[in-house]
């Protein structure tokens, strides 16, 4: 039996390798994404000892972009990023445009052409979404105003990106580099505007049919009960709508895989799909990132240093200045501009593909790609210690500087009622805490019965779009006790907190009483045990969303059964 088989070997030595180094970066509190790229180096074609086939790990991580690229559209929320709009999208598109300046200034310096320093510098433009979703989740902070607006400015930069993909290939001839079969010999404004076309031929298409036929198809493969024919049906969507893109419109793999998983989104088995494929994501994610180090010239941080630290300081502090500075110019304090610049002081998984597309297209030189690896290995690296380092710097720069407690303790315009507020709102009214999904119908409620209440919210557009509504909102954390007060705490009837979070429920309670010992206190907990806790603790009414749930579920079926049992003995 012949055992030279270069699939197996390169997928066996990738695993295995990936598997060990992964381990180690995540015992040293480093991403495990390090790893992985430390892997392909190894058994790439730079370092001694067994070399994987690269053609094939290149094919392997073709599969490896559809499904990461699947895995983002299958996450990505329009309604997320609307939320955050006005900060995330100028501010996002600014530090692109920045840090891409930057990096045409630096290849310029270098000798480089300017189709070379475009794709390099927009190659260090966009930050990593698996490093900085990791990193949020590990401090706890994904659902807090700060989590959101890093998510929301992250997914303007993959929209960006993804645009920059389709639209590199058509202007790669402009830009020195090779034009793609199709291109050659047309004019430039033909050549745009057909792939404009195929691109919304495409997006039309997969929106309205696949929005209609996704779903369909997913619902028929539900019916049967089969887990794997379900698990099947999603890779099938995500790779045949990948490839068909590709092969129908000249779209790449990643478009097509990334408008996929939004379709799929549309669909109630999203959750599922998510879970179903997310094993499949994962592994071949791995093959990616191992076939990406596989690229990576070692010499290079010998040979080249003071370019590898050229571009670890353009990732790490070029990009994260500029965060800062967009950040605190739209007014918000220092906190959330240092937890936004410590999100973007990093590059992935997009840098990878465009640095990779500029190769093939002749944009890139072998050197660019080396660069971009060596600076997303240290920043990624890094990233930790730099997320580590926010609250000692602060704490150092608040001591020191007069300018930088003025910039934290800001006043923000929606921090505090305006001076027309009604006195109904002002006194014996409800503070509520949190407009979600639960606070919005707690608030419809109160609507309906015409009882005054002042909304403390973290979401400063949410805040804007409730007082253009007429109603009385302030802005902020209302664990801060500033906020509860600016919400009139003091004077009114009951504290409404429809957050789950325990720690500033406590906080929050702690506050209310202090400043009104005889305030009424409801809350709202997603732990049974927590639950047994604040009630133990007498901190107020609380609501268990499980325990609430079966209540009203057992109230209907005991008014149904009565109902019943009347007419019947009637």
């Amino acid at each position: 039996m012949e055992h030279h088989i270069p699939l197996i070997t390169t997928i066996a030595a990738a695993f295995g390798i990936a598997l060990i180094l992964g381990f180690i970066a995540e015992r040293l509190k480093v991403p495990a994404l390090v790893g992985y790229l430390l892997a392909g180096i190894l058994i790439g074609p730079a370092t001694p000892g067994f070399v994987a086939d690269v053609g094939l790990a290149s094919q392997l991580s073709e599969i490896g972009v559809m499904l990461l690229m699947f895995g983002v559209g299958l996450h990505f929320s329009i309604k997320d990023l609307l939320a955050v709009k006005r900060i995330a999208v100028p501010g996002a598109i600014a530090q692109m445009g920045l840090a891409t300046v930057l990096g045409i200034a630096l290849s310029n310096w270098w000798g480089w052409s300017f189709g070379s320093g475009l794709v390099f510098g927009l190659s260090l433009s966009c930050a990593s979404t698996v490093v900085l979703i990791k990193a949020l989740e590990v401090r706890g902070i994904i659902e807090s105003m700060n989590g959101r607006i890093a998510v929301g400015w992250l997914v303007v930069e993959d929209l960006v990106t993804v645009l920059v993909l389709v639209m590199l290939a058509p202007l790669a001839g402009l830009l020195g580099g090779t034009t793609p079969d199709g291109g050659a010999g047309n004019p430039l404004w033909m050549t745009i505007g057909y792939t404009l076309l195929e691109v919304s031929a495409f997006i039309a298409l997969i929106m309205l049919v696949g929005r209609r036929a996704v779903p369909w198809l997913l619902w028929q493969v539900a019916r049967t009960g089969s887990r794997e024919l379900f698990t099947l049906a999603v890779v099938a969507t995500a790779i045949g709508v990948a490839y068909g893109a590709a092969a129908l419109f000249s779209v790449s793999f990643a478009l097509g895989a990334f408008f996929a998983g939004m379709v799929m989104r549309e669909s109630e088995f999203s959750h599922r799909a998510a879970t179903e494929s997310l094993p499949l994501q994962d592994a071949f994610s791995v093959l990616f990132f191992v076939s990406v180090g596989m690229l990576f010239e070692p010499a290079i941080l010998i040979e080249q240093p003071m370019r590898v630290l050229g571009v670890v300081a353009i990732i790490i502090v070029g990009k994260s200045l500029a965060a800062l500075a967009i950040v605190l110019l739209f007014r918000y304090p220092l906190s959330t501009a240092l937890t936004i610049s410590a999100s973007l002081a990093q590059i992935g998984e997009f840098s990878f593909i465009l640095a990779g597309l500029g190769l093939s297209l002749g944009l890139l030189p072998k050197e660019g790609i080396s660069l971009v690896l060596a600076g997303a290995l240290i920043s990624i690296a890094l990233n930790p210690f730099v997320f580590a380092a926010i609250a000692p710097f602060k704490n150092w720069l608040l001591k020191r500087s007069r300018y930088a407690r003025k910039l934290e303790q800001r006043q923000d315009p929606y921090a505090e009622l305006p001076m027309s507020t009604e006195r109904k709102y002002l006194e014996g009214q409800i503070v509520l805490v949190g407009y979600g999904k639960v606070g919005r119908r707690i608030a419809a409620a109160l609507d309906a019965h015409a009882i005054p209440y002042v909304v403390a919210e973290q979401n400063r557009e949410l805040v804007e779009s409730l007082r253009r509504e007429g109603k009385a909102a302030v802005t902020g954390n209302a664990a801060e006790p500033a906020v509860l007060i600016q919400a009139h705490i003091a004077d009114a009837a009951m504290l409404v907190v429809a957050l789950s979070d325990p720690i500033d429920i406590r906080q929050m309670a702690h506050t209310a009483r202090t400043l009104n010992p005889d305030i009424e206190i409801v809350l709202r907990t997603h732990n049974e045990a927590e639950s047994e806790l604040l009630r133990d603790e007498e901190v107020g009414t609380v609501f268990f969303s499980e325990e609430a749930l079966a209540r009203t579920m057992s109230g209907h079926i005991l008014e149904r059964f009565a109902a019943e049992q009347s007419t019947h003995h009637a």
